[in-house]
């Protein structure tokens, strides 16, 4: 039997705006781990990338995509339309939203860029980068109101504000089920996390090895995720 063969994801991305990059393609990899199924919400969909990859490698889940921009709500309907796959698309706030049905999975990369960090004039790029648009305390609880009962929220975030995310996760009844630390080289402090999250979970959290940029890992994702970007004119 022959390995099915994924078809390249095209993206749609401003030149001058915020464009997806090495976060999105390990996020999605440790994502796809877990089989994700059911209901799946993206948190600041961006460009797509991150749902259209789940909906594209687990065809069978009910994909749907916000975010504040109106700007990013553009790439995510062309990027959709693009590679013939469905999402419904939501211009709206997530801390905004309590939808009648709960998700099984929910899955972002969040702005989250500290408040030492020195800003983008380009506004989308701010909304898109620094944590004050979008305080992790405030996602969470908007997360948290729209998952289901032991439903998954996984991300990624700077690695240095471990302590900050873990205290809040467990202040909204989040339970870390699992935590892989990304790291630019083997010598380097580890620059991102991804978490596993459950709600109302009893499990232990189980800490998995390290990912290295520069690794053979790394490149496998990079070919396995097929991503090829498309310059938005409009």
């Amino acid at each position: 039997m022959t390995k099915d063969i994924k078809q390249t994801l095209y993206l749609f991305q401003y030149k001058n705006g915020y464009r997806y990059n090495s976060d999105s393609l390990v996020l999605y990899d440790f994502i796809s781990t877990f089989k994700p199924k059911g209901k799946i919400l993206d948190v600041g969909s961006g460009s797509g990338i991150l749902g259209l990859l789940l909906k594209r490698d687990f065809p069978n889940i009910s994909l749907t995509q916000i975010d504040i921009q109106s700007s990013n709500i553009e790439l995510t309907c062309k990027s959709a339309k693009k590679n013939n796959l469905d999402s419904k698309v939501l211009h709206a706030d997530v801390r905004e939203c309590r939808f009648s049905k709960k998700f099984d999975f929910i899955v972002t990369n969040p702005p989250f860029y500290h408040k030492g960090s020195q800003k983008s004039k380009n506004e989308d790029l701010k909304v898109s980068r620094y944590a004050d648009m979008l305080p992790f305390n405030e996602l969470c609880i908007a997360v948290s109101q729209n998952l289901k009962p032991r439903g998954s929220f996984i991300f990624c975030y700077d690695a240095e504000q471990i302590d900050c995310l873990l205290n809040i996760l467990i202040k909204n009844r989040f339970k870390v089920n699992y935590m892989r630390f990304v790291h630019t080289k083997e010598n380097k402090k580890a620059s991102i996390v991804l978490i596993h999250a459950k709600k109302s979970s009893k499990s232990l959290c189980k800490i998995l090895p390290p990912i290295y940029m520069n690794s053979n890992e790394v490149e496998y994702i990079y070919k396995n995720t097929k991503t090829e970007s498309l310059l938005c004119l409009s």
